[in-house]
């Protein structure tokens, strides 16, 4: 079992389509120097955890199945029409021992394992909700519906949100339960009233969504390959 006699599941939701990125397989099957960046994500997880559940677009879970068809590991099933339908449709394959699960988007695979790490020793400290998060650069303003700035929030208390994040099991599978929606699993677990701690992020765990970016990705890897 795991690290310190704990079961670790991780869960990649991975079915999107990839229309942003404008290619022609989903995101999850784009190859950036022979590689994929579903096995690319998988790089900084596999050697910590003890399971993988994979949610695959469902028209192309045999070939995302066929990447990992030694690895016992891993086990891919059908994804959802959204991000959280598709953590939900893990979440019922998750071992029922698992003692924490972490939740990591394909789309973010230059995150590397010491990122992995500094989630998994802040839950083993205590904390039931981890995320990575990296200062924020920009000046975010607060605007109303009528698109006037309401506010402008100092830049030291944000952090933008990466992956993986991770849970308690328990709370995770109680933060679906309550059918509230969010855009990351982190959101759901607040809704609970539970506290998230956010650890240190990496600027190349950048989620790869834009043309622009999968450029941007072609030439990290070129330069560290």
């Amino acid at each position: 079992m795991g690290i310190n006699g704990h079961f670790f599941s991780a869960i990649i939701p991975a079915a999107g389509s990839g229309d942003r990125l404008g290619t022609s397989v989903p995101k999850a099957l784009v190859v950036i120097n022979g590689k994929t960046l579903i096995e690319r994500a998988l790089e900084s997880l596999l050697p910590q955890v003890d399971e993988v559940i994979i949610a695959a677009p469902k028209d192309f879970k045999l070939e995302i199945a066929e990447l990992f068809l030694n690895n016992k590991k891993i086990k891919v099933i059908s994804g959802g029409e959204v991000r959280s339908k598709s953590v939900a449709a893990a979440l019922s394959q998750v071992n029922e021992n698992a003692d924490y699960i972490l939740v990591h988007d394909a789309a973010r695979c230059f995150a590397t394992q010491a990122q992995t790490m500094r989630i998994i020793d802040a839950l083993l400290a205590g904390d039931h909700a981890v995320v990575p998060g990296i200062e924020v650069v920009d000046t975010i303003k607060v605007i109303d519906v009528n698109n006037f700035a309401e506010s402008t929030p100092s830049r030291s208390t944000l952090r933008a949100v990466q992956t993986p994040q991770g849970f308690s099991a328990r709370i995770l599978h109680r933060a679906h339960e309550s059918g509230n929606d969010a855009t990351d699993d982190a959101a759901l677990v607040e809704a609970l009233g539970i506290s998230v701690r956010v650890v240190a992020g990496e600027v190349n765990a950048h989620k790869i969504t834009t043309p622009a970016d999968l450029e941007w990705a072609k030439r990290l890897v070129e330069t560290n390959e």
